[in-house]
């Protein structure tokens, strides 16, 4: 079953405003089997819209159009939908005196221009609206349903969620689209398809397909894994197997199976050891505690970060000694270690982690040019130190360094090998 969904509103073809509502949509429908082939923005222009619609109509099983039913001028969903199929717009007057009561709750009058919301396309369905005063609509044009819904996310949520129950889901028969996102960090995404691809690309014959698509975000790869099942345990056993098979071809560089963000599994392997961590941060200016401390719960195991950002403040609140800075630079690794060593042995903590980089745009050199970042984490007698050379802008940089550490943490949390960059600490 293939669905469109078109969200109306010219502000959010400005910088200011962007369209949120498709991802819950593209959520909601997936679960019971919807598979949604086109996602578009479209102006509150008239004869714009009526050809978007037209063009869906030739294809789509469903079209979820949300936006455009307020009561001013530039709200013309209804019109367009009735303009496409050809059917007058008729005024409800229940709708009318429902918007009037609504109003006079609030000790107001209703203005006459909301009487626009009670133009209904002729032949459909209104859905109720508890949550404000545009109702939403159900149409249906030979074998494609069409759902008007109210743009405001606290009107549209519930509405949709009435229409998949009652109207949507029975149909579905427990069918649905299921999916597993499998996150990598530390690799470049052509290194990851190389490895990954003679895994999944033999799923898409096997009795139960599984489409695979590889996405480069910044600081991770991630592989989104979509069967479409009969039931959710039927696609469980499917995508658990296929999960194991890239896990092997991978190996350590996936961190994350069931949707848990870098951060959250770091916390959850220092909360299963009884570990507790300090940061001093230079170059992240405290994005990496920050990141920690995002995680409910991570009081458990976060005792403090410092933001250790000019020379002087690195010797005040980490130890870090002049005379090492002097010598290697405030960018080294030894700083780092001096760093991760220094913010441990005051915080009193079982795992330290010192960075200090060159975020950019200035401040860097041919020796250490924008973009170099040494990370060190050390962790009871183990430790790990290694020097980045990330590319980017500052906010970039700044989160690709935040990523290595953790995942530096995280590698030397389960024992993992690393590479030259190990170390027995002295």
């Amino acid at each position: 079953m293939k669905a469109c969904i078109l969200a109306i509103g010219s502000e959010m073809l400005t910088p200011f405003r962007v369209d949120t509502n498709s991802l819950f949509i593209t959520d909601r429908l997936n679960t019971i089997g919807y598979d949604v082939r086109l996602k578009a923005v479209v102006a509150d222009e008239i004869g714009e819209l009526v050809r978007v619609i037209e063009s869906a109509l030739d294809w789509a099983d469903l079209i979820v159009i949300t936006g455009g039913l307020g009561p001013t001028e530039d709200d013309m969903t209804r019109d367009a939908v009735a303009r496409v199929l050809n059917v007058p717009l008729d005024v409800d007057e229940t709708i009318v005196d429902r918007i009037r009561e609504r109003f006079a709750k609030r000790g107001m009058t209703m203005p006459e221009i909301n009487q626009r919301q009670a133009m209904v396309p002729r032949g459909a369905d209104v859905l109720a609206n508890p949550n404000g005063t545009a109702p939403g609509l159900w149409l249906e044009k030979g074998s494609t349903a069409l759902v008007l819904l109210p743009g405001p996310p606290r009107e549209m949520k519930p509405m949709l969620e009435a229409v998949i129950a009652l109207r949507l889901a029975p149909g579905s028969h427990g069918r649905g689209l299921f999916r597993r996102v499998l996150k990598i960090t530390g690799r470049a995404e052509s290194d990851v398809d190389a490895q990954a691809q003679p895994v999944y690309g033999r799923w898409t014959t096997q009795a139960v397909p599984i489409s695979t698509t590889i996405l480069a975000v910044l600081g991770q790869i991630e592989l989104h894994l979509t069967v479409q099942a009969a039931s959710q345990a039927e696609a469980d056993i499917v995508l658990a197997a296929a999960v194991q098979e890239l896990q092997a071809a991978l190996g350590t560089s996936v961190y994350s199976v069931d949707g848990r963000a870098l951060e959250a599994v770091v916390g959850d392997l220092l909360r299963e050891r009884k570990l507790t961590v300090a940061i001093a941060e230079s170059c992240t200016g405290g994005l990496l505690a920050s990141r920690l401390t995002d995680v409910p719960g991570s009081s458990d195991y976060v005792d403090r970060g410092v933001v250790c950002y000019s020379n002087q403040s690195k010797t005040d609140l980490a130890g870090v000694p002049e005379a090492l800075m002097r010598e290697h630079g405030a960018v080294s690794e030894p700083v780092a270690q001096a760093l991760a060593e220094g913010i441990r042995s005051r915080a009193g903590t079982n795992v330290g982690i010192g960075i200090t980089g060159i975020a950019g745009p200035g401040g860097g050199s041919p020796e250490k040019p924008v973009g170099t970042v040494s990370v060190a984490v050390i962790v009871g007698a183990d430790m790990r130190v290694r020097t980045f050379q990330f590319i980017g802008g500052r906010e970039m940089v700044k989160f690709q360094a935040a990523q290595s550490a953790l995942n530096m943490t995280r590698l030397l949390l389960l024992g993992l090998p690393g590479g030259r960059e190990w170390a027995e600490r002295k």
